[in-house]
């Protein structure tokens, strides 16, 4: 296993490399710049120029990204054109809130994905199928912002029942009641595609297995198909499930900027948006890196779980 881990490590890094030169020329790309955003609309050229220069944008480009990528290594993240004060510190303050915001959206993803495979497979029937097949089909085609917005409507503003957005007042670990309820609404929004993803792509890995000498020996033989699915079939089908979650979880952190913003969640997200809003350059750079490390460190884990529950993976690794 280690052996596997460290032949993947390479091919993380220069994934990390190549986007961090593209993240910081894509920016660059953008019309307009953090001067004009600096110094107000009514700016002359010579304001502009002055300001590109304190800022040090007027150096060349690979000037420019040699300076910021050799400040990560020694983890300086810089400091915060618009938003203000040093970027280390405020990715501190929202990595907490889109880490829980995340996680209970995980929770409803894997709790969703579970609930509509079992059921699909385990109990066959017309009706059953059609009502699962529905609920997973409205639940991947509609958009993050409609199911959103129509969640604070019904549940924040017509029955008041829960909180429209933001965070619980003296924090999330004051109480976990408030907090829970907090974060319903938010973690709804971004965990029903993700587990309506999840269950179709754990629905068919089951299908498959059921399609097995394995499985149809044992229902031949009498055992029931609830018993080969939960202790045979599943365990079969989760080492390709597991690679396929670690994408889904990688979109979760993607589909939190327009979460955040939706229910002004004081995440990552949120200070994204700020931040290219503002034409933030040091900031996004440092945010948007952040986001495709995480997207690779979660894939990267995907594939070792991949590999420590299917051998055949780790020892073609290996060769």
């Amino acid at each position: 296993m280690t052996r596997y881990l460290i032949r993947r490590i390479p091919t993380a890094v220069v994934v990390l490399l190549a986007a961090s030169l593209l993240v910081f020329a894509v920016l660059r790309l953008i019309p307009g710049g953090p001067e004009s955003a600096l110094a107000g609309p009514d700016a002359g050229p010579e304001q502009l120029a002055a300001i590109r220069h304190d800022l040090g944008l007027d150096r060349g480009f690979f000037s420019q990204y040699w300076a910021w990528i050799s400040a990560l290594v020694t983890l300086d993240f810089g400091t915060s054109y618009q938003v203000g004060g040093d970027i280390g510190d405020l990715i501190s303050f929202g990595l907490t809130n889109t880490l829980v915001l995340t996680a209970a959206a995980t929770a409803v993803a894997v709790s969703l994905g579970l609930a509509l495979s079992l059921s699909a497979v385990i109990w066959r029937g017309r009706v059953l199928n059609a009502v699962l097949t529905g609920i997973n089909a409205v639940a991947i085609a509609l958009p993050t912002f409609v199911v959103g917005t129509v969640l604070i409507a019904l549940f924040g503003i017509r029955w008041r029942v829960l909180p429209a957005g933001g965070t619980p007042p003296n924090g999330l670990t004051d109480d976990l009641g408030i907090t829970a309820q907090y974060l319903l609404l938010p973690a709804l929004t971004l965990g029903l595609p993700a587990g309506a993803m999840l269950a179709r792509f754990l629905t068919e890995a089951l299908r498959t297995e059921l399609a097995q000498p394995y499985a149809t020996t044992a229902i031949a033989t009498g055992a029931t198909r609830r018993d080969v699915v939960l202790k045979h079939a599943l365990r079969n089908a989760l080492p390709s499930t597991v690679t396929a979650f670690g994408l889904i979880v990688g979109a979760l952190l993607g589909g939190a900027v327009l979460v955040e913003s939706i229910f002004g969640w004081p995440g990552l997200g949120l200070l994204t948006e700020e931040g290219i809003s503002a034409r933030d350059y040091p900031l996004v750079q440092v945010l948007v890196l952040l986001s495709v490390t995480a997207f690779v460190l979660i894939q990267l884990a995907a594939d070792v779980v991949h590999a420590w529950l299917d051998p055949r993976i780790r020892l073609a690794g290996a060769q």
